[in-house]
């Protein structure tokens, strides 16, 4: 009888593994053996039968990390990020699937927008890859075949200060919006209306930001979503949380609603950023003061947040730079997101299994990603490979974003990526990309 072959094996690593659907993995000592694009087997592997293998004695593998958030600015602001440039960030960071946001110029607010991302992103990009469509006042009557379409991830509301004509801002449209969806619905919650009638607040000091973006223009917004959402019986997805009001008022909408936190939320704090940063601190929603953070981190061991999203938002430095309120809002995440959650395992905010959760498990449930999340047999062969005992400190000059900046820089961090396995190939070792760019279009599961 011919011997099984397998085209890489990770041999004795600690598998983050889960027996069925929504299940808290548990850890599992095993190997795990790849055929083409897809897990073939869980169990003991001989190394003979191997053409490639990997030890992953003192590592953990995790299904492969999806960040449900980034913005890689292409088309028409490549000079910040490219899909490649972007994408490589990613998977240097241990991200093996990333969902990319439509403001860019021109916005993805129609097919061939989609279309034209999705022939950009074709060879070029090294991790997995789906598009939110925006909604705008334009493709409100489109987006129920938008959203539809391969490649799609979902429709993205912006309730506030978004850029060009992504603004869905006023009760009658964001219900119009919001009644002709099937899907998932991710919204940026800021309320237009308030952050108008506060913007006299902003002043030339960048601490002035969170004043003018504060609690209530976050609060107002969610519970406006909320009280829709509930009404049409629509399922939405509420990104970057920043407020302890907010995971209250989530926790009693988990029949129409999960949450999303950014790693920057949960570690950083308000004055703090902005004296030791100044204008690289400055993020919509803003960073906030501690009490906030402490509240997000009940949030997320209450298990009201369902996902860990980056929101990686790269301007040049020069831009970021300009003295406030000329400066952009928006820093990098997709590279950080994972050292700075596995340094939290460290910290023992959360255990390695809830992380497994919230940036493997959870986004591919909630979103109706086909055939990813688990390890399994069967499965896409998206593996997340990670070091919890290795001590490194992230740096400007570790970053494979365009704009070469992170607001972690000089961190101290406990736990690291250390390989990053995309569509079965090994992309990603020790900080080295192999090979060419690997990622594929997302698929998803039917929907009603």
């Amino acid at each position: 009888m011919k011997k099984e072959s397998y085209d890489l094996v990770i041999k004795g690593a600690h598998c983050l593994i889960s027996s069925k659907d929504g299940e808290t993995p548990t850890k599992v000592l095993t190997d795990v053996g790849i055929q083409g694009r897809r897990i073939a087997k869980i169990g003991s592997i001989p190394s003979s039968q191997s053409k490639c293998t990997l030890d992953g004695q003192h590592l953990h593998v995790l299904p492969g990390a999806v960040d449900t958030q980034v913005h890689f600015r292409e088309p028409g602001l490549e000079a910040k990020e490219d899909l490649t440039t972007g994408s490589a960030a990613a998977v240097v960071g241990g991200i093996t699937s990333v969902f990319e946001m439509p403001n860019t110029k021109p916005p993805t607010t129609t097919e061939a927008d989609l279309n034209d991302k999705l022939r950009r992103a074709h060879g070029r990009m090294w991790c997995n890859y789906a598009f939110f469509v925006g909604a705008c006042r334009e493709n409100v009557t489109q987006l129920s075949t938008l959203e539809r379409l391969p490649g799609c991830c979902g429709v993205k509301i912006f309730m506030g200060s978004s850029t060009g004509s992504l603004l869905v801002d006023d009760d009658a449209s964001l219900r119009r919006t919001l009644d002709g969806l099937s899907r998932r619905t991710a919204v940026h919650c800021e309320d237009q209306s308030l952050l108008l009638e506060r913007e006299p607040l902003r002043t030339s000091d960048v601490k002035s930001h969170t004043d003018w973006r504060n609690v209530e223009v976050a609060l107002r917004a969610t519970q406006r979503l909320l009280r829709f959402a509930r009404e049409l019986k629509k399922d939405v997805h509420v990104l970057h949380v920043s407020t302890g009001e907010e995971i209250e008022l989530l926790s009693t909408y988990r029949d129409v609603a999960t949450a999303e936190c950014t790693p920057q939320h949960l570690t950083l704090t308000s004055p703090e950023i902005y004296e030791r940063l100044g204008t690289l601190g400055q993020m919509n929603p803003p960073i906030r003061d501690r009490s906030h953070l402490e509240k997000l981190w009940s949030g997320v061991q209450r298990k009201i947040v369902s996902v860990i999203g980056s929101d990686h938002a790269p301007h040049t430095l020069e831009e970021k730079q300009r003295p406030y309120p000329n400066s952009p809002s928006g820093m990098p995440g997709v590279q950080t997101l994972l050292p700075i959650m596995l340094n939290h395992v460290h910290l023992q905010r959360l255990s390695i299994e809830e992380l497994t959760l919230l940036i493997c498990q959870n986004p591919c449930d909630i979103y109706g990603i086909h055939n990813k999340g688990y390890i399994r047999e069967g499965f896409d062969a998206d593996l997340t490979v990670v070091d919890l005992k290795r001590e490194m400190t992230i740096s400007n000059s570790w970053i494979r974003s365009k704009c070469k900046w992170t607001p972690f820089d000089q961190l101290r961090v406990h736990g690291w990526p250390q390989a990053t396995v995309v569509g079965g190939k090994l992309v990603m070792q020790d900080g080295e990309l192999l090979g060419a760019p690997q990622g594929n279009t997302v698929e998803f599961e039917n929907f009603s």
